[in-house]
């Protein structure tokens, strides 16, 4: 019989899963207390939510707030990562803090947009920049053509006002 505390728990938990971008699965084995506080504020600094929670739970929660293909995914210990600002920022910070920690915490999955990713696809989204950097290279690569017309039609016009104020010399010599 469910105790309000755990519905509770599961509304919380699929309130949070509708308003997350990017939900990823974590195992956390391994890791000792210093180092899992280190890795929540790590997590925290970018403004992401990492919560554990017992698995039966997070199935229902799962399944409530429509994330299909990660419930097979919840076995042993399991950490439910969440971000509702950069859906890929999780799996960046998740890897680089694996690499400085011997491996831990492993990625087990994550789900974007309805797609859930695993293994090598993980591994490609940590590598993504950041959003920010993104923009900033889409901005640029959108900006490099207009530069390149403006200096072209700059020096056009520079050509043609020599090319004017020679002809004007010319005839003020002749005249």
């Amino acid at each position: 019989m469910p105790t309000a505390e755990k519905v509770a728990t599961v509304e919380n938990l699929t309130e949070l899963l509708k308003q997350s971008k990017g939900v990823y699965l974590a195992d956390f084995t391994g890791l000792d207390v210093p180092t899992f506080t280190e890795l929540r504020k790590k997590l925290r600094e970018e403004d992401i939510s990492f919560l554990v929670v017992k698995n039966r739970l997070a199935k229902l929660a799962v399944k409530e707030a429509g994330v299909g293909g990660l419930d097979d995914l919840f076995a042993g210990p399991t950490g439910l990562v969440c971000s509702e600002a950069d859906p890929v920022a999780p799996a960046r910070v998740l890897t680089e803090f694996a690499e400085e920690s011997d491996g831990k915490p492993v990625i087990k999955a994550g789900y974007i947009e309805g797609d859930v990713y695993v293994d090598a696809q993980l591994e490609a989204l940590a590598k993504l920049p950041p959003r920010e950097v993104l923009l900033g290279q889409m901005v640029s690569a959108m900006q490099s053509p207009i530069s390149g017309l403006v200096y072209t039609l700059n020096g056009i016009i520079q050509k043609l006002v020599g090319t004017l104020q020679a002809v004007a010399d010319k005839k003020s010599e002749e005249g």
